[in-house]
C-alpha cells in the first residue's frame, strides 16, 4: 500500500489507510444526523463513527424507556385510556429521559458542525 504520495496540495486528506483500518472523512448534512438522533438517541453518533458514545446512548435510551414505561403509556393513550396511561408512566424515569434525548441531538449536531469548520 505504498501508492500514496504526499504533495501537500489538499487541505485535508480524504482517507488515511493504516494496518488498523481506513478512516475516511464523510461530509454529512448536520440536519440528517440530528434527525437520526431524534429517531433514536445514539444513531447519529454511530453515523459519525463515534461508536462508544453511540452505543452508550443507545443502551441508555433502551434502559430509560423500559423503566419509564413510555411505550406502554403510548399504547394506552392511543387507545383512549388516558387515565391508565398516567398510572403506568413513571415520571421520575421520564424526567431523566428528556435531557439525555436533547443531549444526544445537540451533541451530534455540534460535533458535525465543528468537523465541517475544520
Amino acid at each position: 500500500m505504498n501508492n500514496y504520495k504526499n504533495d501537500n496540495t489538499a487541505r485535508r486528506y480524504i482517507a488515511h489507510v493504516s494496518i488498523f483500518g481506513t478512516t475516511q472523512i464523510h461530509l454529512r448534512n448536520p440536519y440528517i444526523v440530528a434527525w437520526w438522533s431524534a429517531s433514536f438517541p445514539g444513531f447519529g453518533h454511530l453515523l459519525l463513527s463515534k461508536y462508544l458514545r453511540g452505543f452508550v446512548l443507545f443502551i441508555w435510551e433502551v434502559l430509560i424507556n423500559l423503566k419509564s414505561h413510555v411505550n406502554l403509556a403510548m399504547i394506552y393513550s392511543f387507545q383512549g385510556n388516558i387515565d391508565i396511561a398516567k398510572e403506568v408512566l413513571n415520571t421520575r424515569w421520564l424526567l431523566i429521559y428528556i435531557p439525555v434525548y436533547i443531549f444526544a441531538i445537540c451533541d451530534e449536531y455540534i460535533l458535525l458542525e465543528s468537523k465541517r469548520k475544520m
